[in-house]
């Protein structure tokens, strides 16, 4: 071989210059042909050729499932010449209700779990279109959407598919292109299209554009196959105008008090994408490394009916501190990055949320046109014919008589275009028109089919004479859509403690909290008290579990305080719209799931509060007889884990807090029978972190079991342990210098034992009476003996002494069987006093 050959088919080149088209020449082909979405029908090009090859194989809803194998076969055959795990991948990501908020593809075998554990072989499983996919694919044969041809030329793909709904935003999409990826979260099909109808309806009515702040009130924010609960609207909020933004996702939890007095945390919704073996794993993980003290079992008890994960704690464990860990060091709250990217008329743009509607709206005028178009081209086409045939109708005598005389059918039709000035086509309809088309009832079909296309010939250039009547066309098919497969919201939108523009999102309206003895809590509307008929027997209560019963009632509004006290002197707050808003029946929210409460702490007092005035008190009693009072401005910031409200010895206990104005009159009943009534100007207002002073002057064995105000009713109602008790007019309790040993007020013997509660009553009142084994005895206070000082009162619940039953607790019921009308009024009345008193 010549040696100069050799060098002749050697080309020196330019290494950097061949680089940097070479790699461009990829990085184009990754951006546009592989890894980004078309905003129009928010698909990827392979999974556009997955729906399309599906629907060419006949694969619909309405068909058997086909091997996913054969689907793959004639993608990669067709359309994508590419690897099949890839196009498989694809295909499995569309069927996983995890992954895809709408699945486009309903899957039928082994197609993987939440825990990643990958689907089976494509051999093994199979697939047919889902029914909502099909309205991607409507009307793909009427001339909606361009056609290339295939890698090799041999058959022709659809450049982009119809898409009737927004399916960029609704099921959202990730990709990781060269140079910059995207990341747009799914949405609820409801709030998109209702976003669509919005612009259409702005348009069409009022004639203008569509304002963004218009679309936030809409779309809520992304709404997640596996549920969770957003923190805030900040995120959302950045990421809808801008088209980026972070969006903190938290999974949903639950503190489960247990029989053992033990609690245990549980998981039922994680936040998007989050692998649930590989959370449980890394909670262990931190358990082991001592990272997170306090967790002793943790077990996946999820099934069919739903996910459930179960983290139990030791018992002195403060489930909330564990709870924040957790979101601190795992993907219980995790972070989903909004990046709205896609492809527009083939170039990648970072997009708002309007800017997305709006192609996708243009999109569908394309489309809807396209289809109109070709609706009119058929129907003029087949009303060119009717008119053929009529015309041979009318002449049917001559028509036969110059069939018959014809010698074949080519001249036959001459001869009828040349008598009749007809068209080739309609020539030719009238030779192929069988003997009975000279029916009458065929004649008349053919006028009415005639008439009936005219009508429909005069909508179609209407729709495409008119770009309003052509939004209206798309308005009423995009509604039909949504009221098929429209669902309710899987992902909550919850409150960010660092967002402070949230509480401008909430209406500041009158609401009821109520809480139960067992710590339950929840927040209603006024409305659910005021739903019933004339008539009714007063409002039904929650759907408490046994021994159980609503001990505080109380009105406020959605924007003022909710400050709780705790036995341990400890003071946490909550805003009243942080309690979860809940039906009249529900049972409500453990206490322990809102508040960073220590363990063995229980909440003794509730105060609801506008604002923390200079004229307002706190005063506290504490079981040895401390009192103290503090100005509520004291109490202004208070952390997330609660500050300290009172400093108390080892052995005391604060037993009831109440919100002053420096004018009342304060009762203390300790559990041998005294009591003492003093102005609570005798105690001097004293700091947060201070002690108090002595409000009574106790015996050894003795200790404080109730404070009152003088304000709060008319009688005393002291009950004992054996179940006795009495009510007492507060007027007999002289008002008298505090720290004194007080006056009789209870005469204990044997038959009665000590007293355990004492309530500022009256006659109209009801109370509760709890006994240790559990059992709950309801009274009206009119039907209790009205008596002295120095009595035992009457037998008030008939108790089984031998066994060492007695009574536990008392509380006024505050949820009365006046109708639900009267419980509100009262309600609202305290409301208004409160108000004016401050």
């Amino acid at each position: 071989m010549d040696e100069n050959n050799i060098f002749d088919k050697v080309h020196e080149v330019d290494l950097k210059k061949t680089m940097e088209t070479s790699y461009i020449e990829y990085a184009m082909s990754v951006i546009a042909a592989r890894a980004l979405p078309d905003v129009r029908d928010g698909l990827k090009p392979v999974q556009r050729r997955i729906l399309y090859a599906m629907i060419e194989l006949n694969n619909g809803p309405d068909k058997p499932h086909r091997k996913c194998a054969r689907i793959v076969g004639d993608t990669m055959g067709k359309y994508h010449p590419h690897g099949d795990s890839s196009i498989y991948g694809a295909l499995v990501n569309l069927a996983q209700e995890w992954s895809t908020r709408y699945p486009l593809v309903d899957g039928h075998g082994n197609f993987g779990s939440v825990d990643g554990d990958g689907a089976a072989a494509m051999r093994y499983t199979e697939a047919r279109l889902s029914k909502i996919s099909m309205e991607m694919l409507s009307d793909i044969n009427k001339n909606t959407v361009n056609f290339d041809p295939n890698f090799d030329e041999t058959e022709k793909e659809p450049v982009v598919l119809p898409s009737r709904f927004p399916n960029l935003l609704i099921n959202g999409t990730s990709g990781i292109a060269v140079g910059m990826a995207t990341n747009i979260p799914p949405h609820n099909l409801n709030e998109i299209i209702n976003a669509v109808v919005k612009i259409i309806d702005n348009n069409i009515i009022e004639d203008r554009e569509t304002e963004i702040e218009e679309l936030l009130q809409i779309v809520k924010g992304p709404d997640f196959p596996t549920g969770a609960t957003i923190l805030g609207t900040r995120g959302i909020d950045e990421a809808y105008r801008t088209g980026r933004g972070k969006i903190r996702v938290r999974a949903v939890t639950d503190i489960e008090p247990m029989a053992n007095g033990k609690s245990r945390i549980v998981v039922t919704e994680l936040p998007y994408l989050v692998n649930k073996a590989r959370l449980i794993e890394k909670i262990a993980e931190l358990v082991r490394d001592k990272k997170i003290d306090g967790i002793t079992e943790l077990r996946d008890e999820s099934d069919r009916s739903g996910m459930r994960v179960c983290i139990e704690l030791r018992r002195d464990a403060n489930a909330n501190v564990i709870l924040n860990q957790l979101y601190k060091h795992t993907q219980l709250q995790d972070t989903f990055g909004v990046i709205m990217l896609a492809l527009v008329n083939n170039e990648p743009k970072v997009l708002n949320l309007h800017q997305m509607l709006g192609y996708y709206l243009e999109h569908q005028k394309e489309v809807v046109t396209r289809r109109t178009q070709y609706d009119l081209n058929k129907a003029e086409e087949r009303a060119h014919i009717l008119q053929g045939l009529m015309i041979a109708l009318d002449n049917i005598d001559e028509v036969i008589s110059i069939i018959r005389s014809s010698s074949n059918v080519g001249v036959a039709k001459e001869r009828l275009i040349e008598k009749f000035s007809l068209t080739d086509v309609q020539a030719q309809a009238i030779v192929d028109m069988r003997l009975r088309a000279l029916t009458g009832l065929e004649r008349e079909k053919l006028e009415n089919e005639y008439k009936e296309l005219m009508a429909r010939i005069e909508e179609y250039k209407a729709i495409l004479s008119d770009e309003k009547k052509l939004l209206s066309v798309i308005k009423e098919e995009i509604i039909v859509i949504r009221d098929k497969y429209g669902d309710e919201r899987r992902t909550s939108i919850g409150f960010d403690e660092f967002d402070i523009s949230m509480e401008d999102l909430i209406p500041n309206e009158n609401t009821v909290i109520a809480m139960t003895k067992l710590g339950y809590i929840k927040r209603m509307t006024v409305d659910n008290f005021k739903s019933q008929h004339r008539g009714g027997k007063g409002i039904k209560g929650m759907q408490t579990i046994d021994e159980d019963f609503i001990e505080d009632l109380l009105m406020t509004t959605t924007h003022h305080y909710i400050m709780f006290f705790t036995n341990k002197g400890r003071a946490y707050r909550l805003k009243a719209y942080e309690i979860p808003e809940s039906s009249r029946t529900a049972r409500g929210t453990a206490i322990v799931n809102l508040l960073q409460l220590l363990p063995e702490e229980r909440i003794t007092a509730i105060i609801p509060l506008k604002e923390y005035k200079d004229n307002r008190f706190l005063f506290m009693a504490t079981k040895k007889g401390i009192v103290k009072k503090t100005p509520i401005k004291e109490y202004e910031n208070i952390r997330k884990s609660g500050i300290q409200a009172i400093n108390l010895r080892e052995d005391d206990d604060l037993i009831e807090v109440k919100s002053t104005n420096d004018q009342k009159d304060i009762v203390l009943v300790t559990k041998l029978g005294q009591c003492i009534r003093f102005n609570e100007k005798d105690v001097r207002p004293t700091g947060r972190t201070s002690m108090g002073v002595i409000g009574m002057n106790l015996t050894d064995d003795d200790e404080i079991v109730g404070m009152q105000l003088n304000t709060q009713g008319s009688f005393l109602l002291i009950v004992s342990e054996n179940g006795m008790g009495k009510t007492t007019d507060i007027e007999e309790f002289t008002v008298q210098r505090r720290g004194g040993k007080g006056v009789k007020c209870y005469k204990i013997t044997e038959k009665t034992g000590n007293v355990v509660g004492v309530k500022a009553v009256n006659k109209n009142n009801e109370i509760m009476i709890i006994t240790t084994e559990g059992i709950l005895i309801r009274l009206q206070i009119d039907g209790i003996s009205t008596l002295g000082r120095i009595t035992s009162g009457v037998r008030l619940i008939n108790m089984d002494l031998d066994n060492d039953i007695t009574v536990a607790s008392i509380a006024k019921v505050r949820e009365s069987e006046n109708t639900s009308e009267e419980v509100i009024k009262q309600l609202e009345l305290e409301l208004e006093e409160e108000n004016i008193e401050k």
